[in-house]
Formats: C-alpha cells, sequence, structure tokens
C-alpha cells in the first residue's frame, strides 16, 4: 500500500466516525429541542460563535461537524481523483458521497428556516442515514484491491433485505418522535391500555412490528455470516450484541416515558448497527471473490 492509499483509507475512516458522531450529534439537539437553537442559517442567530447557551451550541455544534464532514469528504475526492486506476474503486463511492453531502446541507438549511418541519426534520436525518451508508462502502472500498468484480455490487436476497429492514426501523422510529409518538405506549412490547390517542398508537405499533422483522432478518443474516469462512467473527459477534442491547434499550425508553439521554442512546446504537451491516454486506459484496461466490450459490 502506498502512502496515497493509506491518506485514502485514512480519510475515508474519519468520514466514517464523524458521519457517524453527525448523526447522533444531531439525535442529540432533536432530542434536547435544540433544533431552533439557532433561528437563522449559516450564522447562528448572526453569529460564528462562542454560543453561550446550550441550545444555540448544540446546534451550531452540529454546523461546525458537518463542515469538518464536508472538508473530509472533498479532501477524499481530491485524493482519489489525483489517484492511479487503483484508486478508481473508491473514487466512485466518495463522488456519490459529496453529492449526497451537497442534498444534505441544503436539507439542514431548509429544516432550519422552516422552523423543524417534521418533514423535513424527517427527510434530513434519512439522506443522513444514505449518507453513512456510501461513506461506509467507501472506507470497506478502501481496504480491498481493485479487481473486476468492482463492475458490480454483488449481494444476496436476505443481506440487502437485512439492510432494507434496518433502514425501516430508522426512518419509521424517527416519524414516531416527529409525530410526538414517543410517549403514546409506556409498557413493552404490546401497548395494554394507552391513554393516547388511536394514531400515536398505531405508529407505535407499526414501528414494534418493523422492528420485530428486521431483528429476524439481521440475525438470520450475522448468522449465516459467521458460517462464511470471509467474515470476522468478531465483527458479527459485535453486530449481534448491538441487536440485542438496542432492543433491550428500546424496551426501557417506552417503560420509562422515552426520556432524552435514553432516546439519543436508542438512535446512536441503532445507527451504529445500520453502518456494522452495511459494511459486512459491502465487504462480501465487493470482495474480489465475489463474482465466484455469487455464481457458486
Amino acid at each position: 500500500m502506498d502512502r496515497t492509499g493509506r491518506r485514502i483509507r485514512a480519510l475515508a475512516l474519519i468520514s466514517v466516525a464523524s458521519t457517524y458522531l453527525l448523526i447522533v450529534l444531531g439525535s442529540t439537539v432533536r432530542v434536547s429541542d435544540s433544533g431552533m437553537g439557532c433561528s437563522s442559517w449559516p450564522l447562528c442567530n448572526g453569529r460564528v460563535g462562542p454560543i453561550d447557551h446550550l441550545h444555540p451550541l448544540l446546534e451550531q455544534s452540529h454546523r461546525y461537524l458537518a463542515a469538518i464532514v464536508t472538508i473530509t469528504i472533498i479532501a477524499l475526492v481530491a485524493l482519489t481523483w489525483r489517484g492511479d486506476a487503483r484508486v478508481r474503486h473508491v473514487r466512485t463511492y466518495s463522488l456519490a458521497s459529496l453529492g449526497v453531502v451537497a442534498v444534505q446541507i441544503v436539507l439542514g438549511a431548509i429544516t432550519v428556516l422552516s422552523d423543524n418541519a417534521p418533514a423535513t426534520v424527517a427527510a434530513h436525518l434519512v439522506v443522513g442515514l444514505l449518507f453513512l451508508a456510501i461513506v461506509t462502502v467507501s472506507a470497506v472500498a478502501s481496504f480491498i484491491e481493485p479487481a473486476t468484480s468492482w463492475r458490480r455490487f454483488h449481494g444476496d436476497r436476505l443481506a440487502w433485505a437485512s439492510v432494507g429492514g434496518l433502514f425501516g426501523v430508522l426512518v419509521s422510529g424517527s416519524i414516531v418522535v416527529d409525530g410526538g409518538a414517543e410517549r403514546a405506549c409506556r409498557s413493552w412490547p404490546a401497548c395494554l391500555s394507552s391513554p393516547s390517542p388511536t394514531r400515536l398508537v398505531a405508529l407505535q405499533y407499526a414501528h414494534r412490528s418493523l422492528v420485530l422483522l428486521a431483528v429476524v432478518l439481521v440475525v438470520v443474516y450475522f448468522a449465516r455470516l459467521w458460517r462464511d469462512r470471509r467474515s470476522s467473527h468478531r465483527v458479527v459477534a459485535a453486530g449481534l450484541v448491538l441487536v440485542a442491547v438496542q432492543v433491550a434499550v428500546g424496551a426501557f425508553d417506552a417503560v420509562l416515558g422515552a426520556p432524552a439521554a435514553l432516546a439519543d442512546l436508542h438512535l446512536a446504537l441503532a445507527t451504529a448497527l445500520w453502518a456494522l451491516t452495511v459494511a459486512s454486506l459491502a465487504r462480501v459484496a465487493l470482495a474480489p471473490s465475489a463474482l465466484e461466490f455469487a455464481t457458486t450459490r
């Protein structure tokens, strides 16, 4: 691995870590009702900083971290663009991430200017999750030598279903929060004698049903990866542990009435599981032997 390749790997890993922190910080902004801590954009109430109150500080810190992520992605694109054919596969995903981050910046501005309208907040999270998936794939790609299998992104139905199930869980969870249904059911797993309106209870049931489906898919997927000699048992074990902890945190979050710290942890764990599952899919799907693996199944 030459110096350029090492730099690409470092930037790709930094982009994943910073993007994950950006999503978690965005969750903190939301659950602490700091979304309108800054009523203007890109400056915070006409100021660059420092901010001397909690809500503006959280919101502006989120923006500063978004700027760091953007700079990292631009640097990654520049580095892969100057590189030779050996980094062409990383270049494709880094360019895609640059396009998505541009959309995300626009959505962030619209979210502030629309006074945190639920639809824009949900869209902001959805695009953020897609962005995390792309930078995760870029990071995985930077550790795999280029081969003819890079012409296509392979993956079986179970793997894609697991990723899709987790995406549905995260989106439905956002809808639960934005729809004001996070405290609609103070029991788990069923809503027992809830005084909340039927619509809010229905949102909770829809989210929990998707959680059940996604948990089954992800557990079966990781169990199969455990038998695959190309997969890391540590990664698979980490994924299964994340599933178990996430379900437990979700149960406590519901029973305790969704306290802000627990709700934040709930999204942080779900986002970590999302990134890990995407990385596991990418590792198998983008491996040089993916063509042979796909044709022999």
